[in-house]
Formats: structure tokens, sequence, C-alpha cells
């Protein structure tokens, strides 16, 4: 491990990054759990609640971090920041909507696509290189995928299948419009995310008649999950992600893929079909191969 290799200077912080960046994963894996113990919340409306949580923590974080300048982040973050906060209304509608469709394991295991996803856009957006493994794993990853749409069809929950998809869509479309911004500080394209998404999700509440208005149990835990869910595990990826390398960031961020299911299986009972552990099995193994295998290779910058 390269970080290791640099000397024993570099291991407390090497160890540090990797505590940090699994306690992400940690805050990532209880989104399923939120949103299934909201009492009458929509979708749209746990969106609308998470996302205005979201956007003032990170905020907060920006004014922090920069001795109360927050403008100066979003100048130099540019319009690769924007498009990303576009891509991300995206990836954070499809997931919260994919929750409410599906299993928790369908979802939190189609999620897991978006680093394929994303090594596909940069090839054909950025013409960025594809290695021959990852282009191998991306084949194991499909069959997967398809192994878990086969379930859904059987129980009829394709329409999760689905959003879960249009996240790791939305996600690796942001990861490509950092890259293509040679931007690596998430912070300010993730609050453009939560602002755009608090105007689309606030729109669609108000078209469709469900308003805004829940139990104050429900906003209070959608706001918590923006806190600590979203925001907390974004800060602490931020910070852990400084000194791992990225082909090991995408191995430790099946942590939340592996604890998602789990705490829904542990608290409430819920299970996953046959086919979705088989698909969700053959999904993370080539994730996990992928990242091994470019453990080899030169580490790239951390872009998500």
């Amino acid at each position: 491990m390269t970080s290791i290799a640099r000397g024993g200077a570099a291991e407390p912080s090497y160890r540090r990054g990797i505590a940090l960046v699994l306690l992400a994963g940690v805050c990532w894996s209880t989104m399923g759990l939120g949103i299934r113990l909201m009492e009458q919340a929509t979708a749209w409306q746990i969106l609308f609640y998470r996302s205005v949580a979201l956007t003032a923590f990170l905020l907060a974080v920006i004014a922090l971090r920069n001795g109360g300048d927050i403008a100066g982040p979003f100048r130099k973050a540019g319009l690769s920041a924007v498009l990303g906060g576009l891509a991300l209304v995206a990836a954070f509608s499809g997931g919260v909507i994919a929750i409410t469709q599906t299993t928790v394991a369908n979802a939190m295991f189609l999620f897991a696509a978006a680093p394929f996803l994303a090594a596909l856009l940069g090839y054909l957006i950025l013409r960025e290189p594809v290695r021959r493994a990852t282009l191998i794993a991306t084949v194991f990853a499909v069959l997967g995928i398809a192994l878990m749409v086969i379930d859904a069809l059987s129980f009829g929950r394709l329409l999760g299948n689905l959003t879960a998809l249009i996240s790791a869509l939305g996600f690796a479309l942001f990861t490509v419009a950092l890259r293509w911004g040679q931007n690596t500080d998430m912070l300010p394209a993730i609050v453009y995310g939560g602002l755009f998404t608090i105007l689309f999700a606030g729109g669609v509440c108000l078209a469709t008649g469900q308003g805004v208005a829940v139990p104050w149990r429900d906003a209070g835990l959608a706001a918590a999950m923006g806190v600590f869910q979203l925001g907390a595990g974004l800060a602490l990826y931020t910070a852990g992600s400084k000194s791992v390398p990225a082909a090991e960031l995408a191995l430790l961020a099946m942590l939340e893929v592996l604890l998602g299911p789990l705490w829904v299986w542990l608290l409430l009972g819920e299970e996953a079909g046959f086919y979705t552990l088989l698909g969700g099995a053959v999904l993370l193994a080539a994730l996990a191969g992928n990242a091994l295998t470019g453990l080899r290779s030169r580490p790239l910058p951390p872009t998500h």
C-alpha cells in the first residue's frame, strides 16, 4: 500500500484516512434505515427536508474551513461544480425514490454500479483510458445487474431498480464533471446539488399537491439524514481521501453497500431475494476486483 511504503511518518495519516473513509461509509449506509423509519413523508418531501439540512450543514463547513469566506470556494469551483450539482439532483432523487420502491439491498447493490458508469463516461466524454481489468469487471457488473433485474421483475420492483440505476448514473456524471473541471473539492458542487434538489423536490411537492407539510418526526428525521447520513459522511470522506489512494477508496466504499441492507435486516426484518443477493455478490466482486487491481497502478487523485 503506497501510503505505508512511503515510510513510518505517513502511516498514522494513512490509518487515520482509512478510519475516516470507513466512518463515512457507516454514515452513508443509514439512508435505507432512515427512509424506512418515516411515518408519512413521501420521497419528494424527504428529499426536500434532507437537502435543506445538507445545504445548511455544508455551507457551515465551508465557512469554517475558509475563515468565513463562502463565496471564494464557489468561484474557484467554477462551471464543473454547477454541472456536478445538476447531476446530483438525479443521484439524490433516484436514490431516495429507489429505496421507497424496492428493497434496500436491491438499491444499495445497484448504487455500486456508479464507478463502472463513471469509467465508461470518462472514456466517452473525457477520453480517459480504461484499464483492461476495469473492462472485465464491467462485464461482471452488468451480469450482476441483470440478475437483480430478474428479481425485480418477479416482485414488481422494476421502478425501484431503474431509479437506483439513475442514481448511480447521476453520481457517475457528478464524478466526470469534477474530473472535467479538475476540481477535487466536491463540497461546493454538493451544495449546488442540495440547492437544485430543494428547488426540484419542492416544485414537485407543490405541483402534485403533496405540499411540504409533514409530521415533525419525519421532518426531523429527514433533516438528521441531511446532516449525519449525507453531510457528515461527505465531510469525513473528504478528509480521509486526502491520504488514501483512489483505488482503495473504491474498495472501502463497499462498506456502505454491505451495511445498508444489514441495518434494515437486523432492525426491521427486511430481506432480499435470492437473485438480488447473487447479483449483488457478483457486482461487489467486480468492484473489489477492479479496486484491488487498481492498487498496482499509480493511484489517481480522489474525485468523489
